[in-house]
């Protein structure tokens, strides 16, 4: 058994001072006033393993041409079937920046050019290859608004507007209910369905998340009406033009969560027309369950814990913020054994010089799961 203490712990859902925080193999055994009987190896500021439920990382490479991104296919609109880890290199050394920054884990998503773009996965940024990088699929990557009708020129059927890219999710949604109702009624059987038409049923079921891509109000409330209609549990990726209470409401009223971001980038596009650092206020107090992206790398990945500012300038605690990068997608994932620091929780944490909110904060030791993987 080993372990650090803290003189100050941000636990991730509060504040402990004066603490010990042991592990031994790849979980936390104890956290505790009490000196253990091992080897201490770090005294400082400690808190958990950020995690990023949104990013591109090891797809848009660091140093690599925008040719060789690997986030979007442009094959079909629908592609249900992808998976965002096949694409990733592990040499990318934006996953070197991350670790030291104490981001030690990704939501790898594919892009949105795509309505469909296929299956989302949680990786460990400090793996060398994507063997062992890979810890689970999260959810399939949707995407409603400019970015999946601006691709005509991609193969495949493309739509051109808005109400294109609906009519598309419509149609495939209203097919995949109309199958699952025939193997009910014992009409079909599972060999009978296509594979695509498979997966769509799982989606519609809830066996997969939605990760689903939109930034404009409207937009919203048309995914707000496929909740209603089919029952799906998506998860709301960006919303950075919503600018009034009632979107929120909308949201809170159907118990969806929202992965927000990414803060100080450039509104480069008509549907971010109301984006402002300043809609923050709005979502901390909008009783929505939240936490932040960096969307890597719209801002890299490694600046993920620096957008949290905002949120205090708007009366957030310091505890809540490490909690938006940490318990809270988390939570929003369904990953209960990370985002704390407590007995039980993997050993994924980071031992700082100082407070991180000061600005020049580091970490000195950075673990993932029990190991060493960044030291100063």
């Amino acid at each position: 058994m080993k372990a650090v203490k803290a003189n100050l712990l941000y636990d991730g859902k509060g504040v402990q001072k004066n603490v010990y925080v042991s592990f031994d193999g790849d979980s936390i055994m104890e956290v505790s006033r009490n000196k253990p009987d091992c080897e201490i190896l770090e005294e400082g500021i400690v808190t958990p393993a950020f995690i990023d439920p949104h990013s591109h990382i090891g797809l848009d490479r660091a140093g690599e041409p925008g040719l060789e991104s690997e986030a979007n296919d442009k094959l079909d609109s629908m592609i249900p079937l992808g998976r965002a880890i096949d694409g990733v290199y592990m040499d990318d050394h934006a996953f070197t920046e991350s670790v030291e920054n104490n981001v030690l884990y990704s939501v790898v998503l594919p892009g949105s050019g795509n309505i469909l773009g296929g299956m989302g996965s949680l990786i460990r940024n400090f793996s060398k290859n994507t063997k062992d990088a890979f810890v689970k699929d999260i959810g399939v990557k949707m995407a409603l608004g400019y970015n999946p009708r601006s691709t005509t020129e991609w193969k495949g059927t493309r739509p051109t507007t808005r109400m294109g890219v609906a009519a598309i999710i419509r149609e495939n949604f209203t097919l995949a209910q109309k199958a699952a109702n025939l193997m009910e009624k014992g009409k079909k059987t599972i060999d009978e369905i296509d594979p695509k038409t498979e997966f769509l049923i799982k989606l519609i079921r809830g066996e997969y998340k939605i990760m689903c891509h939109l930034h404009k109000e409207d937009d919203a409330l048309f995914l707000m009406s496929l909740v209603d209609k089919f029952g799906i549990r998506p998860i709301i990726n960006h919303g950075m033009d919503f600018h009034s209470k009632e979107i929120f409401q909308e949201i809170k009223k159907r118990n969806l969560s929202l992965v927000y971001g990414p803060l100080d980038s450039h509104p480069y596009k008509v549907e971010l027309k109301h984006e402002s650092w300043r809609n923050v206020e709005l979502v901390q107090n909008s009783g929505v369950r939240f936490a932040l992206i960096s969307d890597h790398p719209v801002i890299l990945q490694r600046n993920l814990f620096l957008t949290t500012r905002h949120f205090m300038r708007f009366g957030a605690t310091k505890e809540q913020c490490i909690s938006y990068v940490s318990s809270r997608p988390a939570e929003i994932l369904g990953l209960s054994n990370m985002g704390t620091v407590e007995k039980g929780k993997l050993a994924s944490f980071s031992v700082w010089n100082k407070d991180p909110f000061e600005l020049d904060a580091y970490p000195t030791m950075v673990f993932g799961e029990g190991n060493l993987v960044h030291q100063e």
